[in-house]
């Protein structure tokens, strides 16, 4: 099983990384941005994607209609600070699957990767 992490934060993704590690999941991928995650998502076998809102290039959410308008249907769950509840709705209308505010404990983050990876 695999995990695409993609941040724009290198802090960020060490720190989602060695959470999953915590709970075995050792396979993990990662992206910058938003284009990244479309490009990585397409040409490797992606289990979950933990997703980022705001990032360069390409934001979460767009990568996000992106990977759904490919007809690729991985689960997401964005991963961001943006906590109001029209944004979380916006990204549900995207096709994320569920959603996790910063700043999370590790135990939250390995609780939403057990919902979609067992």
């Amino acid at each position: 099983m695999k995990v695409l992490i993609v941040d724009d934060s290198k802090t960020m993704r060490t720190i989602i990384k060695n959470a999953l590690k915590k709970g075995n999941h050792e396979n993990v991928a990662e992206a910058e941005n938003g284009k990244e995650a479309v490009s990585t998502v397409m040409s490797d076998e992606i289990n979950l994607i933990l997703m980022d809102w705001n990032m360069p290039e390409m934001s979460g959410l767009d990568a996000v209609k992106a990977i759904r308008a490919s007809g690729n249907q991985t689960p997401i769950v964005m991963v961001t600070t943006e906590a109001e509840k029209h944004r979380i709705m916006e990204a549900v209308q995207a096709g994320i699957n569920d959603y996790l505010v910063k700043p999370f404990t590790p135990d939250a983050l390995l609780e939403k990767t057990k919902k979609f990876m067992g």
